[in-house]
């Protein structure tokens, strides 16, 4: 039993890390290709950045809670197989585009499928102990953190054959990822574990609503949907940021984002199974979102770019919170809703996708255009620090509560 459990986590940790490299592959050149479709600076290319992202997460706020739900009904496989099919599809529509509303309409589709993280996320609560979900939930992470030194790298070089070249190496990855899923990915959920599909629970209002019957869980939600708008500072920002900043290439923007995803998985796959067991996921989620706010805090103050790799040490160190945030909150629910907890905490990262790019992407564009009232290209980081503290304050509240009543 215990190698089959491996085995599993092995299956996802490979799907996911395929997904992510096909998402990671296509960030370098994004900046670019919105700055030639709009005929606009890399400046006003964040903002309209911003925009796609907005799209793609709000539909996926709206659907990851069906697809959640289903697959607490019919299993995580089948739910898994159709996002990773959806991505495909995606990736080749982003290539052929012609104009910006092309890509808006691929990131609408993207959203309606992309529920792999979710159902992933569902599959390791499945298999996982009480003793090895931060482990394994970690392992997740790790998956995201090897996608992204691979992802950003490859689509830097691969770059060099055309801006659009990324697309199609993202849909080629997306597309075999699928088909190894098809193949090789087992079901997780067992039938007596499974529960009939309440359209009132796959909701994005209904699903969140279904966790006020755990307080502190919904409590965590909160400091959740924080953590992630806080995050957008990189994830929507940071190769707007550098290039404008630093003049950075295609290449080093790559690059960068290679070396996060290398501190990212070190952290989550190594640190994490060592600092976890030590002093447990409460303590472990407290540190992490104290390392991430000190670490926003340096990248807004940089002024050279060795800086920027510098000040990574102390922000990827904040990786520990994450599967801390994620283990803590699984084992506060039953599960037959494991599904619909996953598909909770994805619609929050979907809000904080809405809500982070759009506020992180335009106060980055209103003190960097041409008659900004002061030009400070750190702000989104300033921003960010201020709201990893307020997590920092509602987690250690909830939790620290709990214990004394």
């Amino acid at each position: 039993m215990a190698s089959q459990r491996n085995a599993a986590v092995g299956f996802i940790f490979i799907t996911v890390l395929i997904d992510v490299i096909g998402f990671g592959i296509i960030i370098p050149v994004m900046p670019g290709l919105i700055s030639s479709l709009k005929h606009v600076d890399i400046s006003t290319a964040a903002k309209y950045g911003s925009y796609l992202t907005v799209a793609y997460a709000l539909t996926q706020f709206l659907f990851a809670p069906i697809l959640g739900n289903l697959s607490d009904k019919y299993g995580r496989r089948t739910v898994l197989l159709c996002s990773l099919f959806g991505f495909g599809v995606d990736y080749i529509f982003m290539a052929l585009a012609p104009t910006y509303a092309w890509l808006f309409i691929g990131r609408i589709i993207a959203g309606i499928t992309g529920s792999s993280f979710t159902t992933a996320a569902a599959y390791i609560a499945d298999i996982s102990s009480v003793e090895n979900r931060a482990k394994n939930f970690g392992m997740l992470g790790a998956a995201f953190g090897f996608g992204f030194i691979i992802g950003p790298l490859l689509g830097g070089v691969i770059s060099d054959f055309g801006q659009r070249a990324p697309f199609y190496a993202a849909a080629v990855l997306a597309l075999l990822n699928w088909a190894y899923g098809f193949f090789v990915l087992p079901e997780s959920l067992k039938k007596e574990n499974r529960r009939k599909f309440e359209w009132k629970r796959a909701n994005p209002v209904g699903s969140l609503q279904q966790l006020i019957k755990y307080p502190s869980v919904a409590a965590l939600i909160v400091s959740i949907l924080l953590l992630y708008i806080a995050a957008h500072a990189i994830m929507s920002n940071w190769n707007y940021f550098t290039i404008h900043r630093f003049n950075w290439s295609k290449k080093m923007v790559g690059i960068s984002l290679a070396v996060v995803g290398l501190l990212v998985a070190l952290v989550q796959a190594g640190l994490t199974r060592i600092i976890n067991p030590k002093i447990g996921s409460e303590k472990s989620l407290y540190y992490g979102l104290a390392f991430y706010s000190v670490g926003m805090l340096l990248f807004g103050l940089a002024t050279q770019s060795w800086m920027m790799f510098v000040f990574l040490v102390p922000y990827c160190l904040g990786g520990i919170a994450q599967p801390a945030l994620q283990s803590v909150m699984a084992g506060k629910v039953p599960p037959n809703a494991q599904g619909e907890l996953q598909g909770a905490i994805t619609s929050t990262m979907s809000l904080a996708a809405i809500i982070g790019p759009f506020v992180m992407n335009n106060l980055f564009f209103y003190f960097t255009h041409s008659e900004a009232p002061v030009y400070l290209p750190g702000a989104p980081f300033f921003l960010a620090a201020i709201l990893m503290a307020t997590s920092f304050v509602i987690a250690y509240k909830t939790l620290h509560t709990k214990k004394v009543f």
